[in-house]
C-alpha cells in the first residue's frame, strides 16, 4: 500500500490528477498522521477532519481535476488568516470566537487550486513573537520537541517538518516563515513587497507582512508560491553565474552568531562557489540604529493589531510590547526609516545578485510557557537567536531559508537569502542548487 503521508506535494497532486489515489485517501491519511502525532507537536489549534473530508470529495468531483496545480493536496493555515467557517484567533483569548464569513483570497486561491485545508496552525498570540506558545498549545520542534518551532508561523512549520501536510500557509513580518522553517529544517521564501496578497491583521505590520508558503522541497516551494501570487517563478534555462555576497555578522550590534550556523553559510557558499559562482565576503552596511528601528516597528505593528481588544485577556508580554508600541506609531507610519534604510542598503544589492548569511544566530530557545514569561525575557531571547530576518521586511526585499547543515543536536541548520525586489524566481534558483549540492532530509519522520 502506498503511503501518502510525507510525500511531496508535487507527487501527491499529480497521483490525484491521474486518479492513481482519491484526494479523500489523501487527506484520510494525514488526518490519521496527525491524530498520531499532533499530540506531542502542538502543530494545529484547529483541526477539520469532517469539513476536510468533504472538501476532500468536493474536489473528486470538480470538473477540471486533472489541471489543478494542487489537487486534493492537504494543507494548513496560520490562525491569522480567515477560513471560512472557522474562527480565526490569533492565538489569543481575547480575539472573538466567530466563524469567519469568507476565505482570504489567499486561502482560497489554494482551494480553487485543489486544495484541501485540513486544519488552522498555532502561533503566539497576535503572531508577536518567534517562539509558538499559547493559550491552545506549544509548538514543538519535530527534530528536537524540546526546544520551540519557532514563530511565529511555528505551528505551520512543524506541521510541515513532522509530515502532517506536505504544505502550509504562513506569514512573515519580522522572520515569522523563516524563524520556523530554519529550525524546522524547510524551504520558505518571504516574497518581496506586494507579490502575494497580504492583508494581515490591521496593516499589515505597515506593510512590513507578507503571505508565503512552507515545504519541505524547492519544487512545492515554487509550486505554492505560484498559486499564491497567480504568476509563475521559473528560472531560466540557460543560468548566468551570479555575484553572490557571503556575510557572517549580525545586523544587531552586539548579537554573536554560533558556529553551526557560520559553518552553514561556508558550506553553502563553497557549493556555489564550486558551481561556477562568483562567491566573496561582503557585509551589507547595515546601520548601526537598525536594532532601534526594528523593534520600533516590531512593537508599533503589535500596538495596531492590539487596539479594542481586551487588555486582560491579554498576556502580559503582548500587553507590554503594544504599549511600548504605541508611543513609535505615528512615527513608523511614515515610512521615513525604512525608506532611509533601503537606500543605504541599496547600491550593495547593485554589485551583488544574492546576499547569503546565516537564517539564525543560534539554535531556537527551549520550548515552554514564554507567554506566561516576562516582557524584557522574551525580547532578549528573540533578538539573540533570530536577528538576521528583520531588515529585509524592512526593506520589503524577498529572503527565504534553505536548510543546510545540522547541529549538535542533529536538527537542521539553515542559512538565508536575500534579493533585491523582483528576484523571487532567482532565489527560489539558488536554492534548487542547494538541494542539490547540499542535500537535506525532507522530514522528522525520514
Amino acid at each position: 500500500m502506498t503511503s501518502w503521508a510525507g510525500r511531496s506535494a508535487a507527487e501527491i497532486a499529480a497521483a490525484v490528477r491521474e486518479k492513481r489515489v482519491t484526494p479523500r485517501e489523501v487527506v484520510a491519511e494525514h488526518l490519521a498522521r496527525i491524530e498520531r502525532l499532533d499530540g506531542r507537536i502542538g502543530a494545529f489549534r484547529k483541526v477539520r477532519a469532517g469539513a476536510a473530508l468533504t472538501e476532500a470529495d468536493e474536489v473528486a468531483a470538480r470538473a477540471e481535476l486533472a489541471g489543478l496545480p494542487l489537487a486534493g493536496v492537504p494543507v494548513a493555515v496560520k490562525d491569522n488568516l480567515a477560513v471560512r467557517g472557522e474562527s480565526c484567533r490569533n492565538g489569543s483569548a481575547a480575539t472573538p470566537d466567530t466563524p469567519a464569513a469568507e476565505d482570504h483570497v489567499t486561502v482560497a486561491r489554494l482551494r480553487a487550486a485543489g486544495a484541501v485545508v485540513v486544519g488552522l496552525t498555532n502561533v503566539p498570540e497576535l503572531c508577536v513573537f518567534g517562539t509558538t506558545e499559547g493559550p491552545y498549545g506549544i509548538a514543538r520542534n519535530p527534530w528536537d520537541p524540546s526546544r520551540t518551532a519557532g514563530g511565529s508561523s511555528g505551528g505551520g512549520a512543524a506541521a510541515v517538518a513532522a509530515g502532517l501536510v506536505p504544505l502550509a500557509l504562513g506569514n512573515d513580518g519580522m522572520g515569522s516563515l523563516r524563524i520556523p522553517a530554519a529550525n524546522c529544517g524547510l524551504v520558505t521564501l518571504k516574497p518581496g513587497h506586494a507579490v502575494v496578497p497580504a492583508g494581515i491583521g490591521h496593516g499589515d505590520w505597515f506593510g512590513m507582512a507578507e503571505n508565503g508558503p512552507l515545504a519541505t522541497t524547492v519544487e512545492d516551494l515554487r509550486l505554492m508560491l505560484g498559486v499564491l501570487a497567480d504568476a509563475e517563478f521559473e528560472w531560466p534555462e540557460e543560468r548566468r553565474p551570479l555575484s553572490i555576497a557571503v556575510a557572517l555578522r549580525s545586523p544587531l550590534a552586539g548579537v554573536p552568531v554560533s558556529r553551526p550556523y557560520t559553518n552553514a553559510v561556508r558550506e553553502a557558499a563553497g557549493a556555489l562557489a564550486r558551481s561556477g559562482h562568483r562567491v566573496r565576503r561582503a557585509e551589507p552596511p547595515y546601520p548601526l540604529s537598525l536594532g532601534v528601528t526594528a523593534l520600533r516597528h516590531w512593537t508599533a505593528g503589535t500596538a495596531v493589531d492590539a487596539a479594542g481588544l481586551d487588555p486582560a485577556r491579554l498576556a502580559r508580554r503582548t500587553r507590554v510590547h503594544a504599549a511600548v508600541g504605541r508611543r513609535f506609531t505615528r512615527a513608523v507610519r511614515t515610512g521615513a526609516a525604512r525608506d532611509r534604510l533601503r537606500a543605504r542598503l541599496t547600491p550593495f544589492f547593485t554589485e551583488h545578485d544574492v546576499l547569503l548569511t546565516p537564517a539564525l544566530a543560534r539554535r531556537s530557545p527551549q520550548a515552554g510557557p514564554w507567554h506566561e514569561r516576562g516582557w524584557l525575557r522574551n525580547i532578549l531571547a528573540n533578538s539573540a537567536y533570530s536577528p538576521f530576518t528583520p531588515p529585509w521586511n524592512l526593506t520589503g526585499w524577498p529572503a527565504m531559508s534553505v536548510p543546510v547543515g545540522t547541529l549538535p543536536s542533529g536538527a537542521p541548520c539553515a542559512v538565508q537569502l536575500v534579493g533585491r525586489p523582483g528576484t523571487e524566481s532567482l532565489l527560489l534558483g539558488v536554492a534548487e542548487e542547494l538541494a542539490e549540492l547540499v542535500p537535506w532530509r525532507r522530514t522528522a519522520g525520514g
